[in-house]
């Protein structure tokens, strides 16, 4: 029998007042797989995280992470499924006045309180390494640190516990393309050696013909099109076509050698129960 897929999302709702985001939106994340989310401004690409991270209470829907249900429960119900994931915010969201360790001992604190302090720093030590950040960036401060490096900070922070799934939202938004670029390599080899499940959201283009297996697009309030990119292509929705199809997108599909495949695609179609 296979595997459950690592995060399954059902009917998911979400709205603010009149604002409606999500509108029985189904998603689901393969283990071992990268799966990029894109989306216009405003299709709640970071919502949906929120959401399944338990961060956001849906109106309606059913989000299962590891085949644990998570919708309705309190914070000690799901503290199992929370150990096994890692996220990493946009812009890092490390705490500003805590070094680069002690950023990355935070979730060490919380889930393992009874650590010792020295145990505590070789893991921090550790972690900080696996992000490619130089020994000494452990003792400085985030505004001590140039944007590529706060970004490094965050994703050691996400593998502190050794997390089997990580959460990376616009982890490469504000870098330069050579920055970019690291990161991405360094997503990808972290998923190689690490057998993570990443679910990465972002709108570089590059990064997703670079290191994602498929990509989830939504639009019109929830998730339209997922599949490679090649299977999107053939995908006839006017933000895939100007997205994928306009200047930007076939620089980035000549710049990664990618083919013009209209192969087919999992295509979830609107008003799917």
């Amino acid at each position: 029998m296979d595997e459950p897929n690592i995060i399954s999302v059902t009917g998911l709702c979400n709205s603010f007042g009149d604002q409606v985001i999500h509108q029985d939106l189904n998603i689901e994340v393969r283990r071992g797989e990268i799966l990029g989310v894109v989306g216009g401004s405003g299709t709640g690409k970071s919502v949906l995280m929120r959401s399944i991270i338990g961060l956001q209470e849906p109106s309606a829907g059913e989000i299962r992470v590891f085949n644990e249900a998570m919708i309705g429960k309190e914070e000690d119900e799901i503290t199992d499924v929370r150990r096994r994931w890692g996220v990493l915010f946009q812009g890092g969201a490390l705490f500003s006045t805590l070094t680069v360790a002690e950023n990355v001992q935070v979730p060490l604190q919380e889930f393992y309180p009874d650590f010792s302090k020295e145990l505590r720093d070789e893991i921090a030590r550790y972690k900080i390494y696996l992000s490619g950040l130089p020994a000494e960036a452990a003792h400085k401060y985030p505004s001590e640190l140039s944007g590529g490096m706060r970004k490094r900070a965050g994703l050691a922070r996400a593998l502190a516990m050794d997390p089997e799934l990580l959460f990376l939202d616009e982890p490469t938004a504000g870098l330069d393309p050579i920055g970019a670029a690291n990161f991405d390599n360094l997503t990808r080899d972290l998923k190689e050696t690490l057998g993570l499940t990443v679910f990465l959201i972002t709108h570089d283009l590059d990064t997703l013909y670079a290191i994602c297996d498929r990509v989830a697009v939504l639009a019109d309030h929830k998730v339209i099109a997922i599949g490679a990119i090649e299977e999107l292509l053939a995908i006839d929705h006017p933000w895939i076509n100007e997205y994928f199809s306009g200047p930007r997108g076939r620089a980035a599909r000549r710049g990664h050698g990618a083919a013009d495949d209209k192969a087919g695609v999992e295509t979830q179609q609107r008003g799917r129960s």
